[in-house]
This record gives C-alpha cells, structure tokens and sequence, in this order.
C-alpha cells in the first residue's frame, strides 16, 4: 500500500511549463472530470487523466501565488482532498471516490477564486465512506472553535479528509485497508492539538486538554494486556507538558470497553472500571500525583467504532479495539 503522506504535488509527473501558464489562468469552475473508469484502460486515457489532476493542482498553486497561504484552512483542504483522490486513482480505484474526491477539492478552488465569504467547513462522506472514529471527529469539531485553530487548520483540515478516506476504505475492504488512514488521520488530529496550545501560548485563554488513548485487549484489563504503542500518547502528552511549559492541574479517566460481551453479566461496566484503575496505577508510576487522578467508566456505552458487518471475529476483534479504551485527558494550564 502507498503512503497517502506523499502528496500529488511530490508524485505527479513533469507535464512542461507552457502548461503551467494555461493552469494559471484556469476558469473559475468546476470542470475537473476525470474519465469514465471503463474508459481509463490506455496510456492516452491516463495521460488525460493526469492532466485534469496537473490542471487541479496548478489552481491550488496560483491561489497560493496569490496570496493564499499553504496554512489556510480551505487551501489544506482543497490540496489533501486531491492527493487522497490521485492517490486512490493510482491504486486503481474504481469506485466513485477519486471523482468526488477531485470534486470537493475543485468546490473549494471555485469558492477561493471567487472570493466566495464564508468557504464552506463541511466534509461530505463522499461515495457514501463510513462515518468512523466519532472521537476524532469531535476533537476536530473542537478545534474549530478554539483560540488557536488558524495554527492548526492545516492539520485539521487534511484529519477530516483522511477520515472520509478511511471510512471508504471499509467499505471497499474493510478494517485491514482502513486502519493507515485511521493512524494517519489520528496523528494530524494529536498533532493540530499541539499547534493549537502552541498559538495560544501568548493569550490568556486556558489551553485546552491533551487528550491520549490507552487501549486494551479484548476482555483483559492489567498493565500487560495494554497495546504497547498506545502507551506512547501517554509519553507524548507528558513530554508536551513539559516542553509547553504547562501546569498540571488534573487528570481525568474515563474507561470504555467494546460492544461484545466478556465475562458474565454487565461484565463491560466492571471491565472499564478496572482499565481506568490500570491506567491509573500506571501515571501515579510515572510520578503523578494521585491526588490529581480521578476516575470514571462507561462500560460499552460510547463507543466510537462500529464495526458492523466486520467478520471473522479476528478482524471484528481488532476493528472494535478503539472501543476498548481509557481516555486520558490532561487538564494544564500556563
């Protein structure tokens, strides 16, 4: 499987600099069609094909001569959803994906060319993508808000193309070909949070929590049965703490388990109780103050995978291990 961190910008081939011209002074319209997909079986059909998406990009890069930075919001947006479109069209995707893909990115490009006020912030689950990782999408919904969103937009922006990307990758092939694109988008979102504590660093506006995720396996609950790469939020988070400067002034956690039934009866709501006393157990070893540590668990309540249709139960298993989670949230101040 490709790399989605390389862009269409990095990948596209060298088409000569006359055609840049004519890109610079491309119409204010959506006209960006690729070819049937029964048709994309020649050289000459591609070649056209990847002339669309060279025509797409150059509008990208005269918006940003113009003016517009790299940054900005729509302009990420507009970018991340055409690499995630050529990138799918260069894996041979023959679903409606990479025309709606090219398509939201060219809705973008005409609203910034025509000075359109306000840019629309929505993200259409295009070719039907399966909504996936609710809590991601939240952390981005809150991001939106804060005080130092125009210094995370970009990261934010490409986090809620790639969660489209991924929720069309389970429906084509389920959870093994969405899972990159589930961690891409996981660490855009871990990573606009960080930018946007950084840009309020100046203001008096409290930053806002460092949320991590530890995750467990099915129907176990000690410090053994953690995930181990999981346990890097935790580090990345303490880490910020400190390169931020910030005070800790509590930290809360909140434990989950996945829809599927362990050990007896409301066996879930007991499960993530203890999860969250293993985690618990597990800051106050790395030095927090227990007194700074409180608790709660939601059983199977919340959960933020769904997994539906997922089969066989190896796969269902590691689909819903999201789900079987304690939310660590780290409440700092300057």
């Amino acid at each position: 499987m490709k790399n989605t961190a390389m862009t269409f910008h990095a990948a596209r081939p060298l088409l000569g600099a006359a055609l840049f011209t004519v890109l610079a002074g491309a119409a204010s319209a959506q006209t960006a069609q690729l070819l049937p997909q029964q048709q994309r079986i020649s050289d000459e059909a591609i070649h056209a094909d990847h002339a669309t998406y060279e025509a797409t990009q150059g509008r990208i890069q005269a918006l940003n001569d113009s003016g517009r930075p790299i940054r900005d919001y729509h302009l990420s947006k507009a970018q991340c959803w055409l690499d995630v479109s050529f990138h799918e069209y260069s894996r041979n995707d023959r679903s409606d994906f990479p025309q709606a893909a090219l398509g939201e990115s060219e809705r973008l490009i005409v609203g910034m060319e025509q000075g359109a006020s306000p840019l629309p912030t929505d993200t259409p689950l295009v070719n039907n993508a399966k909504y996936l990782r609710v809590d991601l999408w939240q952390r981005l919904r809150v991001l939106h808000g804060s005080p130092g969103f125009a210094c995370a937009a970009q990261q934010v922006a490409c986090g809620e193309v790639e969660l489209v990307h991924a929720g069309n990758e389970f429906n084509q092939q389920q959870w093994r070909h969405s899972k990159p694109y589930i961690q891409i988008a996981e660490e855009l979102v871990n990573d606009a949070e960080a930018q946007a504590r950084q840009c309020a660093v100046a203001s008096t506006v409290a930053p806002g929590p460092l949320v991590a995720n530890v995750l467990f396996e099915f129907d176990r609950d000690g410090y053994r049965d953690i995930r181990t790469y999981s346990l890097e939020s935790i580090d990345r988070a303490l880490a910020s703490i400190g390169s931020e400067s910030l005070q800790l002034q509590s930290v809360v956690l909140v434990g989950h388990a996945d829809r599927l039934q362990g050990r007896g009866f409301d066996a879930n709501q007991a499960l993530s109780e203890r999860r969250a006393k293993t985690v618990r157990e597990l800051l106050i070893g790395r030095g927090l103050d227990p007194a700074k540590i409180r608790y709660e668990y939601r059983g199977d309540t919340q959960q933020v995978q769904q997994c539906d249709g997922v089969k066989p139960r190896a796969a269902l298993l590691e689909c819903l291990l999201p789900n079987r989670r304690v939310e660590v949230r780290f409440e700092v101040a300057r």
